[in-house]
């Protein structure tokens, strides 16, 4: 797997390369602004990207919009973003077009490597990482009064499964209950939202996010 890094802070972008290089991957460029990041893109073709939200020069959605860029570039190319805090519009705006190949991480989760790499490899396989703690503060700020409200508590925990890219089995495994019983969970979030049934992991977190944007 070859990856380009763009993170501004010196400490944790070092601290990354070092991480996955002992994992045995190629990391083929460390960068610390789009300018730079985009030129590696082009240069280096790698198979992922790692991108900080904020960076150079006004530290506000730069990393987003260079990641766009990115995979206007290269379709394909799979990115996974990082950043210190749980911003919803950053989180909805990179997943808007559609989200295969795609992951948006709080930095904290680097630090507990095992879940990190999880993650880097499902995005990089085609999948969807979305952090946990993005999914449960995106539940939490939806209103009493929206469609959302109409789920049981039960179809409600799927939802948050299914927005952070795991499969049916893999939520039948987290709920112990069976892959038929997610199914039809899985159904009846569909029916209640109003949207169409689909086992694609990635489309489903599309779904999840476009609806608690609104």
């Amino acid at each position: 797997m070859r990856i380009v890094i763009a993170e501004d802070d010196a400490l944790l972008r070092e601290g990354l390369a070092l991480l996955l290089r002992a994992e045995g991957l190629d990391v083929i460029a460390t960068t610390d602004s789009p300018g730079p990041f985009l030129a590696a893109v082009d240069e280096h073709r790698p198979d992922i990207a790692i991108v900080d939200v904020r960076m150079p020069p006004t530290h506000t959605d730069e990393g987003i919009v260079a990641a766009v860029e990115a995979r206007r570039r290269q379709p394909g190319l799979a990115v996974l973003v990082l950043s210190a805090y749980v911003e919803q519009a950053f989180a909805t705006d990179l997943l808007a077009n559609g989200s295969a190949g795609l992951g948006y991480l709080l930095k904290e989760r680097v630090g507990r490597v095992e879940e990190f790499l999880t993650a880097l490899y499902r995005v990089a396989g085609g999948g969807t990482a979305v952090d946990p703690e993005v999914v449960g503060q995106l539940l939490a700020r939806s209103r009493p009064g929206d469609t959302l409200a109409s789920l049981s508590a039960r179809e409600r925990e799927v939802l948050a499964l299914m927005a952070e890219g795991l499969g049916n089995s893999a939520i039948a495994e987290r709920l112990f209950v069976t892959d038929g019983a997610v199914h039809k969970h899985i159904r009846s979030i569909f029916a209640k939202l109003g949207l169409a049934p689909d086992d694609s992991a990635d489309r489903r977190v599309t779904a999840v996010l476009r609806y608690l944007e609104k």
